[in-house]
């Protein structure tokens, strides 16, 4: 293997995910990328399926090491009975399944390694249960990525889906339970924005926490060099959305923009087209393909051109938490973009100079109205948002700031280490 931009300090990294990263689950597997580079040696462990095995020949090339397991639909209905019995979320209940922390356990028996990288509140009980009963074990960062909880606050609250609420409700009191003791279960835990930060610190607080680990806000990023400008002249009067469509809040945003918005846009301007571009789009937004003037794409292999070739990109969120990499991607590749204020909360970029920053179904109309109207703002505009993710948003500087969560785990030497609770075995 080789690598550049080493790292002064290379380290050997146990790797946990529940499941492949890949440049669809870009955070994972952008900063394996980029700790590749900098001279780590990885062990990827991940939960996976039949369906994974172009995303792990990927990873092979990166990691030192991968051992998928294997975790199938009745191990995960098994682990999610087991959960509901109990305090355990349903989202650390995902991939909660035996084999999957024999391997991890047995690997950590066997390998001196420096930390343990934990990706996400679904691998956390995973690496939990495994260290549990081990003599010692090396310090446990945890990614957790966003507040799980804060998600699904707001989509109780805002979802149009009757079961994305129910099911956030059901998880909601006992994933605020377990986030807000991640201070006394990991070492150090990073995180995507200061909001979501804020709602790990005030879940402590509620639930009368000691502080305990660190927590340290480590950017999402975009790749720089895959989405970049090509030139190509854009369409006239093209909108795109992007995003996993299968995920309920890009669910929710779509039906807000195809229902709600662009009624108000094609009032104005009748030829307005709207491409939603991502994977497993529900029906209530297939139904909008009937239109002529909506393309609705399902998967795509590479989103580039759809970026490249709108008028501009909307990200009309209605709630989230975290760093929107949709609109990251469409920055990085000088799309204007005209977005929620939600999607926006986690960025430093200037609104009106940018991007533009919507709320509500008339103003976001209002603004992609005026944009359509502005060749030169839009210019403008999509050259100052290459700008801004280029000053910004670098993975390499993701990469740097969760080394340094892995150096402070380790010098802490916390005795967190060695008083896993023994418990998380039983749950298993």
């Amino acid at each position: 293997m080789s690598f550049i931009d080493a790292s002064p300090t290379p380290l050997r990294l146990l790797f946990v995910a529940p499941y492949p990263p890949s440049p669809i689950r870009v955070r994972p597997f952008q900063l394996l990328r980029q700790l590749a580079r900098r001279g780590h040696n990885i062990t990827l462990v991940c939960a996976s399926s039949d369906d994974d095995t172009a995303e792990l020949a990927a990873l092979r090339l990166l990691c030192e090491r991968v051992l998928p397991v294997t975790v199938g639909r009745g191990a995960r209905a098994g682990a999610y009975l087991r959960a509901l019995a109990g305090e355990l979320p349903l989202q650390a209940a995902h991939c909660l399944s035996p084999a999957l922390v024999t391997t991890l356990r047995g690997e950590l028996a066997r390998g001196a390694y420096d930390v343990v990288h934990i990706e996400h509140l679904r691998a956390a009980e995973v690496a939990r249960a495994a260290v549990a009963g081990l003599p010692a074990a090396p310090p446990l960062v945890l990614d957790a990525v966003d507040s799980i909880s804060l998600l699904f606050e707001r989509a109780a609250r805002n979802s149009p889906s009757p079961r994305a609420r129910a099911m956030a409700l059901l998880d909601l009191s006992r994933t605020r339970r377990y986030e807000a003791a991640y201070g006394r279960r990991f070492d150090h835990v990073a995180i995507t924005s200061p909001e979501d930060r804020w709602a790990l610190e005030t879940l402590r607080a509620s639930h009368a926490e000691l502080p305990g680990a660190p927590i340290t806000v480590v950017p999402n990023g975009v790749d720089l060099d895959y989405f970049q400008p090509t030139g190509q002249q854009r369409e006239p009067e093209t909108l795109v959305f992007s995003g996993k469509m299968s995920y309920h809040a890009n669910d929710a945003a779509a039906r807000f923009l195809l229902d709600t918005i662009m009624p108000l846009v094609w009032r104005e301007r009748p030829r307005v087209r709207v491409v939603i571009a991502g994977a497993q789009p529900g029906p209530a937004i297939l139904a909008h393909a009937r239109n002529p003037l909506v393309t609705v794409t399902g998967l795509v292999p590479d989103l580039r051109p759809y970026l490249a070739g709108a008028t501009l990109a909307v990200a009309p969120i209605r709630y989230g938490v975290g760093v929107q990499n949709k609109v990251l991607e469409a920055m990085a590749m000088g799309a204007p973009v005209v977005a929620a204020r939600q999607a926006t909360v986690a960025l430093a970029a200037r609104p009106g100079a940018e991007l533009l920053v919507a709320e509500g179904a008339q103003a976001f109309a209002a603004q992609v109205l005026a944009l359509l109207a502005d060749p030169a703002r839009r210019h403008s505009i999509g050259a100052a948002g290459r700008a801004y993710v280029e000053r910004r948003h670098g993975w390499e500087a993701s990469a740097a700031l969760l080394e340094g969560c892995y150096g402070a785990a380790r010098e802490a030497a916390s005795p967190r280490v060695k008083r896993i609770v023994t418990a998380a075995a039983s749950r298993i």
